[in-house]
């Protein structure tokens, strides 16, 4: 990593540091007092505004840059560097029982080229990410009960974010258009449903990410995404039940070609936050069902859909003054098993919307693994040295479940099968520190896969080393 950095860096030179700091130049005038600001006085745009009541404004701007060496994605430049910056803005008002909401997102690109990765889960520039109206019903289902309909274009997180996410770590974000309805009994259960339409980041063609082009996104019932999310505390010590049934219906449009995915995926999960001197734990499986096609042609052949995937998760977080965690983790994920002349069930797992970083290590230009075609076992360690300093390290051991299909996100393939099921190590680290607190974050981190024999062999794969990835960034939130 710090090889790749320091070439990284020596193509830049300080334009780079320039273009990481500049971003941040507009919004530090409205904090006179930021270089001492402390936990409880941390400066923000609602303290500027003064803190008008019944409105909140709130946001950031992050710039990060990356760089990628022997990339392990076929048809790409074997090293790219991209420096993204985001900026988003969300405003909200609160009318008692009637709420206005809106947020605007600019993610961009610069560098990177034809031959990078480069997409939309990169770019989409001056986006409306939330723009809603919410009615709280209070306690009008039961005493001790709350009930909200949110109906407009908004984000979600659901349970553990593995299916249905608002990105973090990702320089876009999924939105989605439609309604959603929400409740909380007093024993601290709760249900969530919603139907939507999934948001469509546009401009989706190279010129236009490469380009930063503005483009207004947009959704439609040709592809609609709806489902049901439930949560009950069960005692042990903090633990919890969940259970939820998603279902993604996509179509042909005259301007849009899909694979006509109709997915149903239902699971359940039972797990119990991280608290010192205690055992935390976190076990997940989900089915999925339905039928897609095979490719996006119109004639292309019909699947039924046999899909699956499963986490397990066991930790513990000493006492002490570096409340160090240590966890093992253990995922199974299906691949693709086609029949003879590519007939027979799809197995390949689909993630749907859900978000991958805190477990399968940084995406952006690298994300070499996620929730498809893998068997992978992995070791975390976590740490916080100072109160202001946080750090993070994980190892994982991965292997192809199918041998036909692409090894999880890297896009390699190999059309004999003949590769070998081991795909290799993946080591990443990673650190964060608020140089001011509550106001200026700092984080950096890196990946190296080392190859296996899938990635080593396969006919697909572009035959360049092991592969390297580094990224800092630093966010003003205000």
């Amino acid at each position: 990593m710090t090889t790749i950095l320091q070439g990284a860096v020596r193509a830049r030179d300080a334009g780079v540091l320039r273009a990481l700091v500049l971003p941040m130049l507009p919004v530090l005038p409205l904090f006179p007092g930021v270089a001492h600001a402390g936990e409880g006085d941390a400066p923000t745009l609602q303290k500027a505004l003064g803190n008008p009541e019944g409105l909140t404004v709130e946001g950031h701007v992050r710039a990060r840059y990356e760089a990628i060496d022997n990339q392990f994605r076929p048809g790409r430049a074997r090293s790219s560097d991209a420096l993204l910056l985001r900026s988003d803005l969300q405003v909200t008002y609160d009318a008692g029982p009637v709420q206005v909401g809106g947020e605007i997102t600019d993610s961009r690109a610069y560098g990177g080229g034809e031959g990078s990765s480069l997409g939309t889960t990169e770019v989409n520039a001056l986006a409306v990410t939330q723009a809603y109206l919410a009615f709280d019903f209070g306690t009008a289902l039961g005493e001790g009960t709350s009930a909200r309909l949110q109906a407009g274009r908004f984000t979600m997180d659901m349970g553990s974010r593995r299916l249905v996410a608002r990105n973090r770590f990702r320089n876009t974000i999924n939105a989605f258009t439609g309604f959603r309805a929400d409740w909380t009994g007093k024993g601290g259960e709760s249900v969530s449903a919603f139907y939507t339409m999934p948001v469509r980041r546009l401009p989706g063609d190279r010129d236009g990410i490469l380009d930063n082009h503005v483009h207004a996104d947009s959704q439609g019932f040709d592809e609609t995404f709806w489902g049901a999310f439930a949560r009950t505390p069960i005692g042990l010590r903090g633990a919890a039940l969940e259970g939820y049934f998603y279902a993604l219906d996509e179509d042909d449009t005259p301007s849009r070609a899909t694979r006509n995915r109709h997915l149903r995926t239902a699971g359940a999960r039972l797990s119990r936050k991280s608290t010192a001197g205690c055992l935390d734990f976190d076990v997940e499986g989900a089915y999925q069902f339905g039928n897609i096609r095979n490719s996006t042609a119109p004639g292309a052949l019909k699947r039924d859909v046999s899909a699956y995937f499963a986490h397990a998760e066991v930790g513990y977080r000493f006492s002490g003054g570096w409340s160090p965690r240590v966890a093992l983790e253990l995922d199974l994920v299906s691949g693709d098993k086609p029949g003879e002349n590519g007939g027979g069930s799809y197995n390949r797992f689909d993630t749907l919307f859900g978000a991958r970083r805190f477990e399968f290590g940084p995406t952006s230009l690298y994300g070499a693994l996620g929730r498809a075609n893998i068997r992978s076992v992995g070791a975390l360690v976590q740490a916080s040295p100072a109160k202001r300093l946080s750090l993070a390290a994980m190892g994982r051991a991965n292997w192809a479940d199918s041998l036909e299909d692409s090894f999880s996100s890297t896009g390699v393939s190999d059309a004999d099968g003949n590769a070998g099921r081991f795909a290799g190590y993946q080591l990443e680290a990673r650190a964060g520190y608020w140089l001011v607190p509550r106001v200026l974050e700092i984080d950096t981190g890196g990946a190296v896969l080392f190859r296996g024999d899938f990635l080593k062999n396969a006919s697909g794969a572009n035959g360049w080393g092991d592969t390297l990835y580094g990224y800092t960034s630093a966010t003003v939130h205000f």
